[in-house]
């Protein structure tokens, strides 16, 4: 597997990370630091916490520190002090090459990358440009609309920008993103180089995702019948709108499909007003609140599911539920504003639709249980794509290319 390039000491930060379960918010980040590993380079990474509650664990080739679990001394500490004290550590050992934060975590190590004599990279997600991205998600097409979301969109821009991404974009030497949209945003309004930005397509680990059978003990356990139709949709519960708008739909879906479910999965602080407006919109015997769920329940849950919604446009990597849906050859209604549209092509492999419009998701949810969309065929085609685009030596090899370059790119 090893080829002719540069072996590199390579540092690698999130503060989500899981190494023991696909379905997670970076489920790709052991994936690529092992096939790092594997080409020859020496692979650290540094996270919050995991599963297995222990500090240093060494697996694959990779070192990982795990600052707020059992033996770190890092525990009363912020965690970006905390990743900036045990990086020093680290590099006065034995020299990185290169750090690469996957959020805003590096930063003070990135402001002192020039005396540290390294290279670094940030993921988009260490910028705040998923707000943006959130609000042109929202957007109404009418000249109220209109107007609220430039004004919405101004202020967002510059409190952001000035507030934080300047800073951040200063101290990199490079940005990853995940789509297009992201690129041009950087290069158009941030005015960062298109030079030093690399797109790679995160995804999932692909290895293991062959079609499961549907588990009927998990519907008589939700007490759903067995000729129920289901959607579902994954949320934080921080933004009310965005299930606001699934719900207002899904009320005009209930009463033309009658076996038509709702399953929402996830917690957070906004809950119990979700669980409000469910029996607001009279939806109480429609709609199920699972709250959190273990990585491991989760695949069960898209299993048996017909149809996976995600409207969120504030995400700027692509989600693993969403993929392992895909692969699972579920049909997907996804942002057109969301990196999702990247992936799907509407109405060949997935739909895509504007979040805020609530007739265009009724009317396509209808038509889906109607049977009257070739359904089979776009459940078919979005596995296909899955496994084309997210293949993960492909993954592993345009990282490294991209590490490379950065290497011998870096800026002053």
């Amino acid at each position: 597997m090893k080829a002719k390039h540069k072996e590199l000491r390579i540092c690698i930060i999130s503060r989500r990370f899981q190494i023991l379960s696909r379905a997670s918010d970076h489920g790709f980040i052991w994936t690529v630091a092992k096939g790092l590993a594997q080409l020859g380079h020496q692979v650290t990474v540094i996270s919050f916490s995991s599963p297995i509650n222990q500090f240093q664990i060494e697996r694959d080739q990779v070192t990982a520190y795990f600052l707020n679990d059992e033996g770190s001394r890092f525990k009363r500490t912020s965690f970006e002090e905390s990743v900036y004290q045990i990086f020093l550590d680290l590099h006065k050992q034995k020299p990185f090459d290169l750090v690469h934060s996957l959020d805003s975590s590096g930063l003070k190590i990135a402001k002192n990358k020039k005396n540290l004599q390294l290279a670094f990279a940030f993921d988009i997600e260490a910028t705040q440009i998923s707000q943006i991205f959130a609000i042109l998600g929202m957007q109404q097409e009418t000249i109220r609309g209109l107007l609220t979301t430039a004004v919405a969109l101004v202020y967002k821009f510059l409190t952001t920008y000035f507030g934080s991404d300047k800073e951040l974009l200063k101290y990199a030497d490079a940005i990853f993103v995940t789509h297009p949209q992201q690129r041009v945003m950087l290069e158009r309004y941030y005015f960062y180089p298109d030079f030093h930005i690399y797109s790679v397509p995160y995804g999932v680990d692909v290895g293991d995702l062959t079609p499961k059978d549907k588990s009927l003990e998990l519907k008589k356990n939700l007490n759903l019948p067995e000729n129920s139709l289901i959607s579902i949709t994954i949320s934080d519960m921080t933004d009310i709108n965005e299930l606001q708008n699934i719900l207002m739909a899904f009320e005009k879906v209930a009463i033309k499909k009658p076996n038509a479910y709702l399953v929402i999965i996830g917690n957070g602080p906004l809950f119990h007003k979700v669980e409000n407006l469910v029996y607001s919109y009279a939806l109480g015997n429609k709609v199920i609140l699972t709250g959190a769920l273990k990585n491991s329940e989760l695949m069960d849950y898209i299993v048996i599911s017909d149809v996976f919604v995600n409207l969120s446009s504030r995400s700027t990597g692509f989600e693993p539920a969403q993929i392992e849906a895909m692969a699972q050859k579920k049909i997907i209604i996804g942002s057109e504003v969301s990196p999702l549209s990247n992936v799907v092509e509407d109405a060949v492999d997935g739909f895509l639709i504007r979040p805020a419009d609530v007739d265009s998701l009724s009317n396509l949810l209808i038509e889906i249980f109607s049977g009257s969309l070739p359904n089979e065929e776009i459940g078919e085609k979005a596995r296909q794509k899955v496994l084309e685009i997210f293949d993960a030596q492909k993954m592993i090899l345009t990282v490294n290319s991209s590490y490379q370059k950065i290497i011998a790119n870096k800026r002053l």
